[in-house]
Parts: structure tokens; C-alpha cells; sequence
């Protein structure tokens, strides 16, 4: 929380609810179960508005197809900072072939692009964070 700046973080899914605050420095963690799924905080969403707005969806193309981030981590274009990147705009990938990879808690996972066609457009830079769902490549398909 102190790299990224956070103050207060809050996290709920069904039954379940996550609250961390940094207050003077500390983190005081809150956890909460629920027999029903609530209603988001607002205070979530002010707690870094910074951080949803690359999670939003491209606008849809006919015949483009998103990659999207099957994890939270942070995304490396190539293997090492020595090595090309995997894929660029303009190369043609296959459903095995791997698009990037995904630091989790010290471990690389290797992300394919689990369709065929054209890289058209890379919507995240090299070592930033990103989360469950966030676009990564545009694939032209057709």
C-alpha cells in the first residue's frame, strides 16, 4: 500500500469482504463474511480511480478480438529486459502462441493468445500492473 500511495482499499465478493486502511503508516486489516453478497463501497471506487480507468473496455470492432489479462500481476512484453518482445503490431499469432507474460507473486506466467490472427494494437506498456480482465492486445481475426 505504501508503494502504490493507497490509503484505504476494499474488496467484496459474494459472502465475502476485504477492507485494508493505512492509517499514520499502519495497515489494519478488516475481514468480513456475509451471508449475501453486498453492495460496493463507494469508498473503493475513490480509493484509486487511477487504477480503473485502463480496466475499461476497448470499443468493439468487427472482426477484432481482445487479449485479455487472466490474472492480476504485472505484464512483461518479452522474457528478459535483454529479449525482443514477444509479439508486436503486425505479427500473426496462433492460439499457442505466447503473447507476454504475467509476474503473480514471483511467478512468470506465460500468456497465450488463445485465438489466431494479427496483433493490431498492444494497450499496455511494458512492467505496468494489470488487473483480472484488462485488454491487452487487439487481434484482427477477419
Amino acid at each position: 500500500m505504501k508503494r502504490s500511495e493507497l490509503s484505504e482499499f476494499e474488496l467484496e465478493e459474494e459472502g465475502f469482504k476485504l477492507r485494508l486502511s493505512r492509517k499514520n503508516g499502519d495497515v489494519a486489516p478488516q475481514i468480513i463474511h456475509t451471508s449475501a453478497p453486498a453492495a460496493p463501497a463507494p469508498a473503493a471506487a475513490h480509493a484509486a480511480p487511477a487504477a480503473a480507468a485502463p480496466a475499461a473496455a476497448p470499443v468493439e470492432e468487427k472482426g477484432v478480438e481482445i487479449v485479455k489479462s487472466p490474472m492480476v500481476g504485472t505484464f512483461y512484453s518479452a522474457g528478459s529486459p535483454e529479449s525482443p518482445a514477444f509479439v508486436k503490431v503486425g505479427d500473426k499469432v496462433g492460439a499457442d502462441t505466447i503473447v507476454c507474460i504475467i509476474e503473480a507473486m514471483k511467478v512468470m506466467n506465460e500468456i497465450q493468445a488463445e485465438l489466431s490472427g494479427t496483433i493490431t494494437e498492444v494497450l499496455i506498456e511494458n512492467g505496468e500492473a494489470v488487473e483480472y480482465g484488462q485488454p491487452l492486445f487487439k487481434v484482427k481475426t477477419a
